[in-house]
C-alpha cells in the first residue's frame, strides 16, 4: 500500500528567499538542511523564528510538523498557509493527509475532493480511495464495537438479573424454609394443644367421675343412714307402743292379734273386731 504523499516543491520557496534578508536566509538554508537530515522538530524551530509571517513560511513550517507527527500544530500551520506563493491543489491534498492521519475520515475526503476540482492527480486520487475504505472499515468496526457493547451490556444486564434471581431464589428458599418450620412448629404446637385439650379433658372427665362416684357413695351413705335412722326410729316406736299396750292391759294376756315386732306389714283384721 502506498504510503501519504506530501507535496513539497522547493522551488516554490524562492519568491520568498529573493524577499528575505540575510538573517532569514540564513534561517531559511538552516531549515531546509534539518528537514533534508530528517530533523523535522530542529527544522519547525527554525521556521518559527522567522520574523516574517507568510504563506510560504506558514506551508514550510506545517510540512515540518507534519513529518514529525504533530498533526494538531500541522493542520493549523496549513490552514493559514492560503495565499500567495503557496499551490492550493499541494495545500487542500496536505490537510487531507493530516486529517486521514488524524483518522477524521469524512474531513480528509473532503480535503481530497476540493484538491481534485482543482487539479487532478494520481496521488490525490489514490488518497481519496484509500480515506474512502478506512472510513468504510471504520464504520463497521463502530457497528462491530457498537453490537460488542450492546451484547455485553445486554449479558451484564443478563447477568445481574441472574444475580438477583440467584440472590431472590435463595431468599424465597429460605423463606420457604422458615415458613416451613413455622408450620412444622405450628402444627406441632396444635398437635400438643390438641393432645394437652385431650388430656384435660380426660382428667376433666375423671375428675367428674370420681366427684359422680363420691357423690353417689355420699348419697348411698346417707340413704343407707336415713334407712338406718327410719329404722330405729320404726323400732323404737313398736317398743314404746307395746310397752303402752302393756301397761293398759295390766297383767293380761299378750293379744292374738296385733302388729308384728318388725312393724313391716299390718295383720289383716276386721275394724269392728277388737284385740282382745
Amino acid at each position: 500500500m502506498r504510503s501519504l504523499i506530501l507535496f513539497i516543491f522547493s522551488s516554490l520557496i524562492l519568491p520568498f528567499w529573493l524577499n528575505a534578508s540575510i538573517t532569514d536566509f540564513k534561517i531559511i538554508n538552516a531549515a531546509q538542511k534539518a528537514y533534508q537530515a530528517k530533523d523535522y522538530n530542529k527544522s519547525g524551530r527554525l521556521y518559527k523564528k522567522l520574523k516574517k509571517d507568510s504563506a510560504q513560511r506558514n506551508y514550510d513550517l506545517a510540512n515540518a510538523y507534519y513529518k514529525a507527527g504533530r498533526f494538531d500544530e500541522a493542520l493549523k500551520e496549513y490552514k493559514r498557509s492560503k495565499g500567495a506563493g503557496v499551490d492550493e491543489h499541494n495545500r487542500l491534498h496536505n490537510i487531507g493527509n493530516v486529517y486521514f492521519k488524524q483518522k477524521k475520515f469524512d474531513n480528509a475526503i473532503k480535503a481530497y475532493e476540493a484538491a481534485l476540482k482543482l487539479r487532478e492527480d494520481k496521488d490525490t486520487r489514490f488518497n481519496l480511495e484509500l480515506a474512502k475504505k478506512q472510513k468504510k472499515k471504520q464504520q463497521q468496526k463502530k457497528k462491530q464495537n457498537k453490537n460488542k457493547n450492546k451484547k455485553n451490556k445486554k449479558n451484564k444486564k443478563n447477568n445481574k438479573n441472574n444475580k438477583n434471581n440467584k440472590k431472590q431464589n435463595k431468599k424465597n428458599n429460605k423463606n420457604d424454609n422458615k415458613n416451613k418450620n413455622k408450620s412444622n412448629k405450628n402444627k406441632q404446637n396444635k398437635k400438643n394443644d390438641k393432645n394437652k385439650n385431650e388430656k384435660k379433658k380426660k382428667n376433666d372427665n375423671n375428675a367428674q367421675n370420681k366427684k359422680d362416684k363420691n357423690s353417689n357413695k355420699k348419697q348411698n351413705s346417707q340413704k343407707q343412714s336415713a334407712k338406718a335412722k327410719k329404722e330405729q326410729m320404726r323400732k323404737k316406736m313398736t317398743q314404746k307402743e307395746i310397752r303402752r299396750l302393756m301397761k293398759k292391759m295390766g297383767g293380761q294376756k299378750m293379744p292374738t292379734l296385733m302388729y308384728r315386732a318388725t312393724g313391716d306389714k299390718k295383720s289383716k283384721r276386721r275394724d269392728d273386731v277388737n284385740p282382745w
